[in-house]
């Protein structure tokens, strides 16, 4: 039988268990350039733009995990994830106007938003399970519950997916939304998982490559490149896609990250979409959290100085924090984030109310574009 500390060792991080990560590892070559950019379907799964190196070496996880486990990492919360209680009742309402909804985000936890826009009301990588996990008796596990219960959210229209990782795709988050609706909510995600999802019996599902694009009621939902990785198992490293969400509505632009390592990807969503969204987007989407240890992270989770960074690579109006403050995933602490972004605002010129956190369950409304900005 695992012991305490061993099991310490390879408990679950990003999604799925560390040992498995560490023996998709061993088998894998060292990390090479990719020969340029936007080559990212090779003949044995996809890749990133601008590195290979992702998720890094054996070697490098054992590091990583050995160094945690002998220095009892992270430590925990000085304070606890703030919390409110949801207001229903505007949700609700909000979800009833049609097109006269006026936007407006819920923070549920982690990378999971009620975003509510021209006309839709659309859910990011939902989990709802107690833990990112495989299985619900090992894990993380959520450091509260989520800010919306399922049974309390309005009719969901689109769920966007931004990978495959336990803590962005929930198996029972997407049966029950799909069980509720009877089938009627569509789910948008990356190239290969609608297969998954098939295999779920859901079948309202619609895939996209980079760069693509699915129009629904108006709304134009656009997969973008972001510096990631997928994985469920011990042999499925890199066959499904990965990506962010760039969506566009005649009253409201906004941008989701999911989860990424810094990069050219996001100048380069910029300059795609500059002519679509002169003033840029309205709101993103921005993950602040599972940043540390930088040697090992920073390929794959960017850190609130990154954050603020992509903030302005975008050219946001605003954004919002997202992916911090509801799994230990990784060496730091879960109250650090706000910390951190406070100090990469202040460090770069971003206003407090141009990058901003909610407290989970949390409902901010946002101004709405003219239509005739479309």
């Amino acid at each position: 039988m695992r012991t305490p500390k061993i099991a310490a060792l390879f408990r679950m991080h990003t999604g799925w268990n560390a040992l498995g990560l560490a023996l998709s590892l061993a088998g894998c070559q060292a990390p090479t350039l990719p020969s340029s950019p936007m080559q990212h379907h090779t003949p044995t799964g996809f890749k990133n733009n601008y590195t290979d190196a992702i998720p890094g070496t054996l070697s490098d996880l054992l590091r990583w995990k050995s160094n945690a486990w002998r220095h009892n990492l992270p430590p925990p919360p000085q304070t606890p994830t703030p919390v409110v209680t949801p207001d229903l009742a505007a949700i609700h309402a909000n979800a009833r106007a049609g097109a006269a909804m006026q936007p407006a985000i819920t923070w549920i936890g982690h990378a999971s938003m009620l975003v509510q826009a021209s006309g839709l009301n659309v859910l990011t990588d939902p989990v709802f399970s107690e833990r990112a996990s495989p299985v619900q008796f090992m894990g993380p596990q959520q450091a509260q519950p989520p800010g919306v219960a399922m049974v309390d959210l309005p009719p969901i229209d689109v769920v966007v997916v931004s990978h495959n990782h336990y803590d962005h795709l929930d198996t029972n988050a997407v049966l029950a939304l799909n069980q509720r609706a009877q089938g009627a909510t569509l789910f948008i995600v990356p190239l290969g998982l609608k297969a998954w999802f098939a295999d779920q019996g859901i079948t309202n599902v619609v895939e996209l490559d980079w760069w693509q694009q699915h129009t629904v009621q108006g709304v134009e939902f656009h997969l973008t490149p972001v510096q990631h990785w997928s994985a469920r198992g011990l042999g499925d490293r890199f066959q499904t896609l990965w990506g962010g969400w760039a969506v566009f509505g005649a009253d409201f632009h906004w941008y989701f990250s999911g989860d990424t390592g810094y990069s050219q990807d996001f100048k380069d969503t910029r300059a795609h979409f500059k002519d679509r969204s002169p003033e840029g987007f309205d709101l993103a989407l921005i993950a602040v959290g599972a940043y540390e240890p930088r040697w090992f992270m920073q390929n794959q989770h960017i850190n609130p100085a990154e954050a603020v960074q992509i903030h302005r690579d975008l050219h946001a109006q605003r954004s919002v924090g997202v992916h911090w403050g509801t799994f230990n995933l990784t060496d730091e602490p879960l109250d650090q984030s706000p910390k951190d972004l406070a100090a990469a605002r202040l460090d770069q010129g971003v206003a407090e109310d141009a990058f901003f956190l909610l407290k989970i369950g949390e409902t901010r409304r946002l101004p709405a574009r003219a239509s005739s900005s479309k």
